[in-house]
């Protein structure tokens, strides 16, 4: 599929110029694939544009050359598709999240960028595309920033720690005697006070990568709380409230935050806000069997999440200690009640961050199509 470098220019204006199109984007790198077609499922034209500002804009324009342009379907929104779908948001267009098209298809009619652009639009105007895609504009897109710096310099932090713990193990006898005993925050702050020497022997290299070792680990542990009050004050700033429910902290909150989006308003109901978070119960009842199993979908990190809510308050809420011996009483197991407890989290958590729906609105289209 070409790619389009200059002004856009229409190749193909319908008769009627108001007529409703739809657009699909088959998203990466460095360009994008674009499909646009009619509401009755004729396909109008495709192109390729790159992935920059002015590539953006020339592909709204193209697609409106077509007609009226109110709805667009979008792959990969949270990674090569983002900055895509900030800008049709801003151009007032709906952005739907797609997902990519089924394996099954994909093997009796192939693959090519186009034919995904065209199945990207053509799921949003069957309606099995129904997910709006999350905005990435406001704090918890900052939040998400923030939670992946924090997560590499925890995991760099607790190399750097092994590392000079096991240098210390195989170190001379008389500089690992004179570290013994100390607490690990003292034992790094030694070792960072090490003075540099001259290397002529395998004891003067190990007291110099434990001071390389040391001073790594305090420079990671300043950027880990760096991190943790900007997320805190991220938190504060999106959903002020979740951080005063019992068992909530910061990142868990973050995590719980970044689940919902920016605009968690667009996540239906509670139910939706369940199954995002991996705790709602899935039918499988098949035949003379009913039964529901549990779900192993959604969002693994928001679902730990609320698991670690879960095992706070059973450790210190009575409310919930009281629960889980009346549910033992009546013959569950204790994962059977956690995993009732963590429906009833998930609840109260999407109460708090999802904002509740004015009386006046809730008679309109958004109640008929929930």
């Amino acid at each position: 599929m070409p790619s389009i470098t200059q002004s856009a220019a229409p190749c193909h204006i319908p008769a009627d110029a108001a007529e409703e199109v739809l657009l699909g984007v088959d998203t990466h790198k460095d360009v994008h694939a674009a499909a646009v077609i009619t509401t009755l499922g004729s396909a109008l034209d495709g192109r390729g544009f790159p992935a920059t500002a002015e590539g953006y804009q020339q592909l709204v324009a193209w697609a409106r050359s077509f007609g009226v342009l109110r709805r667009a379907g979008v792959e990969c929104t949270g990674s090569y598709g983002a900055a895509l779908t900030r800008h049709l948001r801003a151009e007032g267009i709906a952005v739907t999240e797609v997902n990519q098209p089924d394996k099954a298809a994909r093997r009796r009619h192939g693959k090519t960028d186009a034919i995904d652009a065209e199945a990207a639009a053509r799921s949003v105007l069957s309606g099995r595309a129904t997910a709006t895609a999350k905005t990435g504009d406001g704090p918890v897109e900052m939040l998400q920033l923030f939670k992946l710096a924090k997560s590499s310099a925890i995991k760099s932090r607790t190399q750097a720690i092994n590392q000079l713990k096991s240098v210390l193990i195989c170190a001379d006898a008389e500089l690992r005697e004179s570290l013994a005993g100390l607490s690990s925050p003292k034992l790094f702050q030694q070792c960072a006070a090490f003075a540099e020497s001259e290397i002529s022997r395998p004891a003067d290299a190990a007291r110099h990568t434990l001071r390389l070792l040391a001073r790594r680990i305090q420079s990671l542990t300043e950027e880990i709380n760096d991190l943790t009050k900007r997320i805190a004050e991220a938190v504060t700033a999106s959903a002020p409230a979740l951080l005063e429910v019992n068992g909530v902290g910061p990142d868990s909150a973050a995590t719980l935050l970044i689940a919902a989006g920016d605009n968690p308003g667009r996540l239906g109901s509670e139910t939706s806000f369940a199954a995002l978070c991996g705790t709602s119960p899935v039918e499988a009842s098949s035949g003379k069997t009913q039964r529901r199993r549990l779900n192993r979908g959604g969002d693994r990190q928001a679902n730990a999440a609320i698991f670690r809510i879960v095992l706070s308050r059973l450790r210190w809420e009575e409310r919930s200690q009281e629960y889980m011996r009346r549910r033992l009483a009546e013959g569950k197991t204790r994962r059977e009640i956690i995993r009732c407890l963590k429906r009833y989290v998930a609840r109260e958590i999407y109460q708090i961050i999802v904002p509740k729906t004015p009386v006046a609105d809730r008679t309109g289209p958004a109640q008929d199509a929930a």
